[in-house]
């Protein structure tokens, strides 16, 4: 997206949303709103629909569409549409198979505490929540996680809406963890600390050796997204 595409002048004045069947409709001045590939902007859930609705009546006087991610993440889930909800399933278990929670450093001892220490209640609560186990190894030894806990997740998923299941996807790009992302989508524990989960081992390098300001902004950028991504979920 260029910069003009970015921040194109406004030209609606109102903003409003239209209970259509089992769907909200953002409305500008009383004409649907367009996804980028010119499907109807609408959502399952009446409060993600006034969220969306208030990210575009917010954008004055240019539309800054950097500043509208529950509109973005809606778009992109109704754009994909249910043709690719089995590949976002996949990319889910793929991740699971070789999930970051799973592999775990054997050196140093402070890591290996840390890890231990901020992974394994996520650990604990998948076993429990989903009824299986999950297997946790260390090095970069691979580790086969059985087949009973992949088909537990994927029975989890099969019937979810596609919003949900595309924002859980991002999730698990973002975390580079499915267990990290399924604890966000079951709002298990505090968004943040699900986020922070996801960073432990860039923060300890960070803690011993400094962190620079290119990867401190990084790290602000997944942040945010994430944390969007964690609003659209809890709206759904």
């Amino acid at each position: 997206m260029n910069d003009l595409e970015r921040h194109a002048k406004r030209f609606y004045d109102a903003v409003s949303i239209l209970n259509k069947g089992d769907r909200y409709v953002i409305l500008l001045d009383g004409r649907t709103a367009l996804t980028p590939q010119r499907n109807p902007l609408s959502s399952p859930s009446e409060k993600l629909a006034c969220a969306v609705a208030k990210e575009w009546d917010s954008q004055k006087p240019n539309i800054d569409r950097s500043l509208m991610p529950l509109t973005g993440i809606l778009s992109a889930a109704i754009d994909g549409g249910e043709a690719l909800l089995s590949e976002y399933r996949q990319d889910i278990l793929n991740y699971l198979g070789s999930d970051l929670l799973c592999y775990r450093a054997d050196a140093p001892r402070a890591l290996v505490c840390r890890q231990a220490e901020k992974w394994d209640p996520f650990i604990h609560w998948f076993n429990e929540a989903f009824g299986q186990t999950l297997n946790v190894t260390t090095g970069v030894i691979a580790v086969q996680q059985p087949n009973a806990t992949l088909r537990a997740v994927s029975d989890a998923l099969i019937h979810e809406a596609t919003e949900a299941i595309h924002a859980l996807r991002i999730a698990t790009a973002l975390a580079g963890s499915a267990v990290l992302a399924l604890a966000l989508w079951k709002s298990a524990f505090d968004k943040n600390e699900i986020f922070n989960a996801s960073r432990v081992d860039e923060q300890f390098q960070a803690e011993r050796w400094g962190a620079d300001e290119e990867a401190s902004l990084r790290e602000e950028t997944l942040r945010r997204e994430f944390l969007s991504v964690a609003q659209f979920l809890s709206l759904l």
